[in-house]
């Protein structure tokens, strides 16, 4: 009978929030380029959103950096609890202006009129400015920052993190038989960060690295050259080249490997999701490169539906906002007291949302279900499908 009220439950919750749960155990919390900025919201309504009796915290840049971000994630969680059937949740929404002095001062104010859980800030300096105090109080934080260094036991990252689209084409490439990998990095943070994924990732498949080259960011010539003879003509030793770069940088990188020579229907050229991206597509020495990134289905139907309320293009991590007090939502209808614990928030069977399942890890960066993507004559296909649910984790 416990498991018939359960099931009864979820389903429930996935017809309010129009998904179905995905996998065994996993909860539904619903499921481009920005053309307008979002409108801000009305004077006098910034303070609140909802009239439940369980408080949540909501910290964005409202004004300061960021604010046309933060405007539309603050519409985004609006359109979440109007759409989750009127949730007990009352959001406490306050502006961080875009610094940690800001954020700061935000969770003590929301912590103090009883916030249970915090949700925000965007930034990764706010991010840890505002842990700092909710942490000190027993409170939770779902924050958005792509910087997986504030990700800390009880401060969860619900953000595009680069490291799980690393392991995923990674994954898929093993899947495919293709074992032996170089790479050209380019010295930035982000390099130094998927660097360190991608090695992980291949050793962890039985794979090796047969040459990795880095570059001073815009000038890879030297480090191509260098590579050339293990990625092209007869010595070719590689069967998959690493190119984790911007388009702008990409743009270099591929036509130096061009000239060098570089065969893409031979050494496939792997990504990640920053290759989602025009430009990208229309380079020849990419052509059959593969990147992952989440499905953008979900996305498109969340952007329609905000369009239509708020008359303007939602910038892209407003689907965050909106998954996030989702979630909210429907942790509190399902697990009562025990809504916001750690036990309930790394669930390993993760949570259903716009942008695909999901889930946090105890030390609170995440995981997501991703898609890998091709790219074929200047656009691309989906290759391998995102899994509707996560497997074990680290595998």
């Amino acid at each position: 009978m416990a498991a018939m009220r359960t099931g009864r439950l979820i389903a429930s919750l996935a017809l309010a929030l129009g998904l179905a749960s995905c996998g065994r155990g996993v909860s539904p919390v619903m499921a481009t380029r920005p053309v307008a900025e979002a409108p801000p919201p009305a004077a006098g309504d910034a303070a609140a959103i909802g009239s439940g009796t369980v408080k949540v915290a909501l910290i964005l840049p409202l004004t300061g950096p960021g604010a046309t971000a933060g405007a539309a994630m603050r519409n985004a969680a609006d359109l979440a609890v109007q759409e989750f059937q009127n949730p007990d949740l009352k959001l406490l929404v306050k502006d961080d202006r875009g610094t940690p002095d800001g954020a700061r001062e935000a969770a003590a104010a929301a912590v103090a009129e009883g916030a249970e859980l915090v949700i925000g800030p965007l930034f990764a300096g706010s991010v840890q400015a505002a842990a700092a105090t909710a942490r000190s109080a027993g409170k939770p934080v779902i924050a958005f920052s792509t910087d997986a260094s504030v990700a800390a036991r009880g401060v969860y990252l619900l953000s595009f993190l680069p490291q799980p689209e690393v392991d995923r084409v990674v994954d898929e490439l093993a899947a495919a038989g293709r074992r032996s990998f170089a790479a050209l990095i380019p010295e930035t943070t982000y390099g130094t960060v998927v660097e360190a994924q991608f090695r992980e990732a291949v050793a962890r498949k039985g794979g090796r690295v047969v040459a990795l080259e880095r570059y001073p960011a815009g000038n890879p010539a030297a480090a191509v050259g260098r590579l050339a003879p293990l990625i092209t003509g007869p010595g070719a030793q590689a069967d998959a080249l690493f190119l984790p770069d911007t388009p702008e940088g990409l743009s270099g990188t591929a036509g130096a490997l061009t000239r060098a020579g570089f065969n893409p229907a031979r050494v496939r050229p792997v990504g990640t999701a920053i290759w989602n991206d025009p430009r990208v597509f229309a380079l020849p020495a990419l052509q059959g490169g593969w990147f992952a990134t989440v499905d953008p289905a979900g996305y498109a139907n969340f952007a329609q539906r905000y369009r239509a309320r708020y008359g303007a293009e939602p910038v892209r991590v407003a689907s965050l906002a909106y998954d996030a007090v989702s979630l909210a939502a429907a942790l509190n209808r399902q697990y009562g007291s025990q809504r916001f614990s750690e036990t309930t928030l790394t669930n390993p069977s993760g949570f259903a949302g716009i942008d695909g399942t999901f889930r946090f890890r105890t030390e609170g960066s995440s995981e997501r279900a991703l898609a890998v993507f091709e790219i074929r004559n200047g656009s691309t296909t989906i290759v391998s499908p995102a899994p509707r649910a996560l497997g074990p984790s680290g595998t």
